[in-house]
């Protein structure tokens, strides 16, 4: 609870900050780039950006523009992670391109990712660091960028991709910011190569945790929580780590089960929950936890030389991911 009470409180200071950066004309632009950060989002990233900074002894003032454009930057790959794969909803209400269509949608990304940078640009950090925060912001928007195509080749091709390659493909798509935003906490506080190279590997390591569990979830997650049907990721054909592992593990008449269910968009929900209890029934979620634990424990070890209430807070978030209930 309190874990969640900090990350709240983090929230809506960095929401208020997001919505004096995100005003101009013509408004409805300003509308669309908002409309995912106004209806939804835990705000994990900026949190990270801050008690990264805190830990190293920052204040989290020196670090709230790093902060934001880590934001804007994840809300501008949210919507056009949306376009291409045609969603509809997000955070329980209607997808940028939905309600506002295609061409404002893609133009409140370009404004997010563009805002990104001149919210860098301008804050009150030495010419140094602002140049250290662009050049990590701007590679780690390559990765995402190569993540995604990395994660769209898999799902076009009918090989089912080693673990090592989904590895590869979540340590780009999803993990680089979480990278990126500890790092750049880090860089609004301190100088030392060291602590941006610890928080970097805390960051990236639970990055990797975080999609792990995400993926499992996706797969067994309760509906009444993903706010999606169960088992959606497998209809979807996902080629996430439990389905990988599923499918190969699998035999006989289960496998069957799974391959009718797997990339069938008009599957009976019969058939996708038969599918989800094979799954179930091989032990995926304790050999996925095991990953994600993995993981975590690098991240942890990144943070041995810290101490203080930083520390806990992102130990305490670690803990918080890796243990997500399905």
């Amino acid at each position: 609870m309190k874990k969640t009470r900090q990350i709240e409180k983090n929230a809506k200071i960095v929401n208020k900050y997001l919505n004096s950066k995100l005003k101009g004309n013509p408004k409805k632009l300003y509308d669309a780039a908002g409309h995912l950060i106004v209806n939804g989002g835990k705000r994990l990233r900026p949190y990270m950006v801050i008690r990264s900074c805190q830990i190293v002894g920052g204040k989290s003032s020196n670090a709230m523009n790093a902060a934001s454009a880590v934001e804007m930057v994840h809300n501008f790959s949210l919507v056009h992670d949306d376009i291409m794969d045609n969603d509809e909803m997000r955070h329980g209400v209607p997808t940028v391109h939905k309600k506002y269509g295609m061409p404002l949608a893609i133009l409140a990304g370009d404004v997010l990712f563009s805002k990104a940078f001149q919210i860098i640009s301008n804050s009150k950090l030495s010419d140094s660091a602002t140049t250290q925060l662009v050049s990590r912001l701007s590679k780690a928007c390559v990765d995402i960028c190569e993540g995604q195509l990395l994660d769209i080749k898999m799902a076009e091709e009918r090989k089912i991709p080693s673990k090592a390659e989904y590895i590869t493909m979540i340590g780009k798509k999803t993990a680089a910011l979480f990278d990126v935003s500890c790092a750049m906490g880090a860089i609004c506080a301190s100088n030392k190569s060291k602590d941006v190279s610890n928080l970097s590997s805390f960051g990236r390591n639970l990055g990797i945790a975080f999609q792990i569990t995400d993926d499992l979830i996706g797969v067994m997650g309760d509906p009444k929580v993903t706010k999606k049907p169960v088992g959606n990721d497998l209809r979807e054909g996902k080629k996430s780590l439990p389905i990988l592992m599923a499918i190969k593990l699998v035999k006989g008449k289960d496998k069957k089960i799974i391959l009718k269910a797997f990339g069938n968009s008009k599957v009976t929900k019969k058939d996708l929950n038969k599918a989800v209890e094979v799954i179930r029934s091989l032990g995926i979620e304790e050999s996925v936890r095991k990953q994600a634990q993995k993981y975590s424990e690098k991240a942890e070890k990144s943070l041995s030389k810290y101490s203080g209430s930083a520390k806990s807070e992102l130990i305490t978030l670690l803990d918080f991911v890796v243990k997500r209930s399905v």
